[in-house]
């Protein structure tokens, strides 16, 4: 008897139709250049503005900017299928998840106009800096400083490990504008990276996994940013802006591993029905059924948590420790998921040609970007009281 996995408790209609756009689109114009992209350690410029005129850019930007006017719901299913089919060479949670719903919560009404449009349409590829060589999780130290001459910033610094960095058009950059403050000195700034004196981009950085995905370091020298660039008006505020944004990220982050952990399952799955060992197919072992039935069991518990989050957060109701919880525990499981799921393949695991090889590489780095796990249960430990 198949096991049950129940409906997600938020689907309808409109997002089913959105699921099935979102997986022919991945299926048929990105599976098939993956192993391009990844030769090339980017993707094709294109690919944005293809994605764009199906509507998987501005799934959360209203239609008066260009968008499709939907929530989260609408984000969360095209990450799901992004992740289901492999496809990490570029990421819309950064440009549609994460920067859209920046500008969306802290941009000017002249900011929207200017930057949202060509977002919904992949005319514009965003990106976050916040990471920097000396400076990741513990934002308070970033090195990059914004000071004000007239009506410009003058920015100077590096930020590393920034993906969407080689195709980016806009850059939304975490910069000190008081460089003597901690968080009160930090601020963000739109930067507009389009043939700007003073900004360059180093080569892809080479990876373990996701080398599909341009993640690179950007170079600020004496950069000239009009000082209404800046976010949210005032500065000091850039510290505060990336707190109330980090369970919404750190949600997808989870959502991702949690749609990667059961492609993980069911290409094992497969396998073992068609493997055979001792004239029979690998299925047939006890241990093969135990593990299957163990890694089945924490994607669906994962999918469980997540659809809870996610739940919180259409009510408002997702806090920062919950948000951390789910980050870490999904991007654990993952990586532990894909490991026993790969031991199954045997050498075969260990072949670039299988998915599962990918998904091994490709995990890893979950349990380190949106915040490193360790910190995330710091985060979570703060806020235990006894009862």
């Amino acid at each position: 008897m198949p096991i049950h996995t129940p409906p997600r408790p938020w689907m309808n209609e409109e997002l089913s139709l959105l699921r099935d756009t979102a997986r022919r689109f991945f299926e048929t114009e990105c599976v098939p250049r993956q192993q391009a992209w990844m030769a090339q350690r980017h993707a094709d410029r294109d690919i944005w503005r293809r994605a764009g005129a199906i509507g998987l850019l501005g799934a959360g930007i209203p239609e008066e900017y260009g968008g499709s006017g939907g929530h989260f719901l609408h984000q969360a299913v095209i990450c799901e299928e992004q992740q289901r089919a492999l496809v990490n060479s570029f990421s819309l949670n950064v440009h549609s998840g994460i920067v859209a719903h920046y500008l969306l919560d802290y941009a000017s009404a002249s900011q929207k106009d200017r930057w949202l449009p060509g977002l919904a349409s992949g005319d514009i590829v965003a990106a976050i800096a916040m990471t920097e060589p000396g400076a990741g999780t513990d934002l308070q130290r970033i090195k990059t400083t914004a000071l004000r001459e007239g009506d410009h910033y003058i920015v100077r610094g590096a930020k590393t490990f920034i993906t969407n960095g080689l195709n980016a058009d806009l850059v939304l950059t975490a910069v000190k504008t008081d460089p003597q403050a901690t968080a009160r000195g930090v601020s963000l700034l739109a930067i507009d990276v389009r043939d700007l004196p003073g900004f360059t981009r180093g080569k892809p950085l080479d990876k373990i996994g996701q080398h599909g995905q341009d993640t690179v370091e950007l170079f600020f020298d004496d950069v000239r940013v009009p000082v209404e660039n800046l976010l949210g008006a005032q500065e000091g505020r850039g510290f505060s802006q990336l707190m109330q944004q980090l369970p919404r990220e750190r949600l997808l982050i989870a959502v991702g591993a949690a749609a990667t952990m059961q492609r993980a399952v069911d290409d094992t799955l497969a396998y073992v029905n068609e493997r055979q060992v001792f004239g029979a197919p690998l299925m047939a072992m006890q241990n093969t059924r135990f593990k299957l039935a163990e890694c089945q069991t924490h994607a669906t518990l994962a999918r469980s948590f997540v659809d809870d989050c996610i739940g919180r957060l259409l009510r408002n109701e997702l806090d920062v420790p919950t948000a951390a919880m789910a980050k870490w525990w999904t991007t654990d499981m993952l990586c532990r998921v894909v490991d026993e799921c790969l031991q199954l393949h045997g050498g075969y695991g260990y072949i670039n040609d299988y998915p599962i090889a990918r998904m091994f590489a490709d995990a890893r780095v979950g349990r380190i970007y949106g915040g490193a796990n360790e910190v995330m249960k710091e985060i979570i430990a703060r806020g235990l009281t006894p009862a």
